[in-house]
Order: C-alpha cells, then sequence, then structure tokens
C-alpha cells in the first residue's frame, strides 16, 4: 500500500505524519486489497474563522475509490473523525463482499424447481396432449336446436350442422326466429 502525506498551507510535524500512517494502518484491517492512501490536510479560513481539513483518498483494487473529507477546527480530530468515517465505508465493502454469496441465476432456478430441467419438462408436457372432439361441436339438426333454444331463456344458439357450416339460430324482436 502506498502512502502520500501532503500538507497545504499546513505544516505537516513529526507527530503529525506518526498519527496519520498509524491511522491509515488500521485500515489494512479489512483485507480489501488497498492500493494507495492519499492523504491531504490543508488550513481553510472562512469569514474570520481559521480550521483545518483533511481528505482521504483510498484507491482498492477493482473497485471505486472512497474519498472522504472532514473539517475542523483541530487537524487531530479531523483525522480521527476522516479514519472513522473512512473505516465505516470499507467495513460496508468488506460485509457487502463476505456476506453475500454470489450466486447466479442459473443456480437459483435450479434450486428453486428442485433440480427438475423445465424445458425437458415442457417437451413431456406436449407429447401428453390429445386433443379429444368435445359434443358441442357434433353436428346438429337444426329442430333439435331450435326446441333448446324454446326452451332456454337464451337469445342465440351457435352450432354445426350436418353440412359442417356453422350456423347461429336467433330470437328475433318480433318473437320469431332466424337462422344465419
Amino acid at each position: 500500500m502506498n502512502i502520500s502525506l501532503v500538507g497545504r498551507h499546513v505544516d505537516l510535524t513529526d507527530p503529525i505524519k506518526t498519527h496519520l500512517n498509524n491511522s491509515i494502518e488500521t485500515l489494512k484491517k479489512f483485507h480489501l486489497d488497498i492500493i494507495s492512501v492519499s492523504a491531504v490536510a490543508s488550513a481553510n479560513e472562512r469569514k474570520g474563522k481559521t480550521g483545518v481539513s483533511i481528505e482521504f483518498t483510498i484507491n482498492l483494487a477493482g473497485k471505486n475509490s472512497v474519498v472522504i473529507k472532514q473539517n475542523d477546527t483541530d487537524l487531530y480530530a479531523a483525522i480521527d473523525i476522516a479514519i472513522e468515517r473512512a473505516q465505516k465505508a470499507l467495513r460496508r465493502m468488506h460485509d457487502r463482499e463476505v456476506d453475500h454469496h454470489k450466486v447466479g441465476l442459473n443456480e437459483v432456478k435450479a434450486q428453486s424447481n428442485g433440480g427438475i430441467d423445465l424445458s425437458q419438462e415442457s417437451e413431456n408436457l406436449e407429447d401428453e396432449i390429445v386433443p379429444v372432439g368435445l359434443e358441442l361441436y357434433k353436428p346438429r339438426e337444426v329442430g333439435d336446436v331450435l326446441e333448446e333454444l324454446k326452451d332456454s331463456g337464451k337469445m342465440f344458439e351457435i352450432f354445426l350442422d350436418h353440412e359442417d357450416k356453422t350456423r347461429v339460430l336467433y330470437k328475433r324482436n318480433d318473437g320469431r326466429f332466424g337462422l344465419y
């Protein structure tokens, strides 16, 4: 892991560098293959108030970089708070990597199906389909259909005649019956 310490308008003394190095070393406990850590300390002055800010940029192999910025009046306090935030972010990344099993979609399907091959089962079902002739589609006499229509409260009846033509027998408004 490469460590870069930079001070902008802030003198980085040996105790500050030691504190930064020790704080950065605590990030190794997450085993996330940290490539480099850059710490930039700078002095801020806004509206007559002086303070310092620390910015950590943590570059991880195969993942996005983590950037933490912290402002405070004391440099040591800013470092401690920023390191805590960095640890929290790295802990989240570590937990995601360890806790969640990387299971593919095919494995999930196989588990939910109980190991049954769905494509094979669908082919087997296609072989089992047998067409059945229904009684409704057998040819019928017009007279028989007329008697059924008079006895029921239906307005029309659709049927096949003996010539295999689709016919409609219906009740007209004047009380008589029509055949189409």
